[in-house]
Parts: structure tokens; C-alpha cells; sequence
């Protein structure tokens, strides 16, 4: 048998935050408390487990809160989970919240050396790609400008064409498709079939019903911080609508 060739494992992750509340208001919390600030926490990830194997497009559904950002992160090495193990083999490229690796002062051109730099590639190797980032993003001499001054929709044409034309073995994504107009959205939906067919990984989180059967293979349905369906996406995607559904008209 075949030895399956993993670009992500996810072993029994956990991840808690500590939520931070009202002022204490007794005199009794004030001398429990005195000198700590009151907190609870918040579990985003509870014993997470999953594999992903190379080349396989995955979409992340589930509503706000359930863990699907703050799993995105822990892959990509902004967080690190509290227990548990994550396993990514290869050059992992994300898009996780806009305005993430730039200098709002630095021009787009410089912010695209900038980024780059932060994801491990040369000056060499930008320089190489840099001219095809710029005619990807559409940004014309607004890439001569301090990015303070762009659009959320500016953003998102410079971050998803850097984190995209670096031919990354993984591209992890978050709410790409949420913000911009709807010609450069389709545009990143070509980018990313056009990555799919390279045997690039890639892991999606998008309310996107649509977008998500279009491109992915197999869809995870994170509720409450945990796994609570995987598999067959239009199969998942169908559930998920049905028991939001059930939700609304409760």
C-alpha cells in the first residue's frame, strides 16, 4: 500500500483564550480578585484532529466563532496551540486578515518585498515574480503609494496576488472572497482552480456556499471549537445550510 503523502496533520489541538470581563463589583470579588483581573476562558479549539492530504483543496464552514480562523492561524504559526501537534510540510502561504505583514507607511511595491520576505523568500526570488504580482493586482501606479492610504478592496488585489504568485505549496485563506468587487473575485477564483491544478494545497474559510463547492474537494464543519462533520462537500454544505436554516426559524 501507498504511503499517503500529508501537506498538513492536525493531531488532538487544542486552543483557550482568556476573556477578559467587567470590573469586579462586590467588595467580596474585590478581595478575591484584588491585584488579578477577572477572566474566563474561552476554548476556540477543543481535541481538533485532522489530515490533509497534498493537492487536495479544503473548505472550512461553520458560523462565527466556531474555531475556524483560530485553526487557520495555528497552521500558518501566528498561534500555537495549548496541547496537540501540527505537522506542515511545505512552503505555506497565507491570507489570513488584511493589512497582515505590511507597513502601512511602505509603498505596495515595497510591502511586496516586505511580505514576501516574512514568508522566506529572497529579494532574488520576489524579484522575479514581482512585475507578474503587480499586473495580477490591478493596483496600475497605485503600487507607488503608501498603502495607508488603500481601500479594503486595494488590500486584498496586493496581499491575495503576493500570496498567490509565490507559488506556495500550501495557501491557506480566510474570507478572501468578502471583500473586493465581484470581477477581481472571480479573478482570484481562477487563481485558485489554476493553483488546484498544480497539486498546490489549499485550505478555504468562506460563507461562501458557492465558491466552496466550486473549489473544493471535501469540506470540514467546525461547530462549538470542534469537528463536527467531515467529508463529501456538497453532502456537508447541504447539512450545514439545513441546520441553519432550522436555526433561523426556531
Amino acid at each position: 500500500m501507498a504511503q499517503v503523502d500529508y501537506a498538513i496533520r492536525v493531531k488532538n489541538v487544542t486552543k483557550k483564550f482568556k476573556i477578559y470581563g467587567e470590573r469586579n463589583q462586590t467588595l467580596k470579588e474585590k478581595l478575591l480578585y484584588a491585584g488579578r483581573a477577572k477572566h474566563k476562558e474561552f476554548i476556540a479549539l477543543d481535541n481538533v484532529s485532522l489530515d490533509i492530504e497534498r493537492g487536495t483543496t479544503i473548505g472550512l464552514i461553520g458560523v462565527n466563532g466556531s474555531g475556524k480562523s483560530t485553526l487557520l492561524k495555528i497552521i500558518s504559526r501566528i498561534l500555537y496551540p495549548d496541547t496537540g501537534t501540527v505537522e506542515v510540510n511545505g512552503r505555506v502561504s497565507s491570507l489570513l486578515e488584511l493589512g497582515a505583514g505590511f507597513h502601512p507607511e511602505f509603498t505596495g511595491l515595497e510591502n511586496i518585498f516586505l511580505n514576501g520576505s516574512l514568508m522566506g523568500l529572497s529579494k532574488k526570488e520576489l524579484s522575479k515574480r514581482v512585475d507578474e504580482i503587480i499586473e495580477f493586482s490591478e493596483l496600475g501606479d497605485f503600487i507607488y503609494e503608501p498603502i495607508r492610504g488603500y481601500s479594503s478592496g486595494m488590500y486584498m488585489r496586493l496581499a491575495f496576488s503576493i500570496a498567490t504568485l509565490i507559488e506556495p505549496d500550501i495557501l491557506l485563506l480566510d474570507e478572501v472572497l468578502a471583500v473586493g468587487d465581484a470581477a477581481f473575485q472571480a479573478k482570484c477564483m481562477r487563481k485558485m482552480e489554476e493553483l488546484k491544478n498544480k497539486n498546490r494545497t489549499i485550505v478555504l474559510v468562506s460563507h461562501d456556499s458557492n465558491a466552496v463547492r466550486r473549489i473544493c474537494d471535501e469540506v470540514v464543519w467546525l461547530h462549538c471549537s470542534k469537528i463536527f462533520e467531515i467529508g463529501n462537500k456538497d453532502i456537508v454544505i447541504d447539512k450545514y445550510n439545513e441546520s441553519f436554516m432550522e436555526k433561523q426559524l426556531i
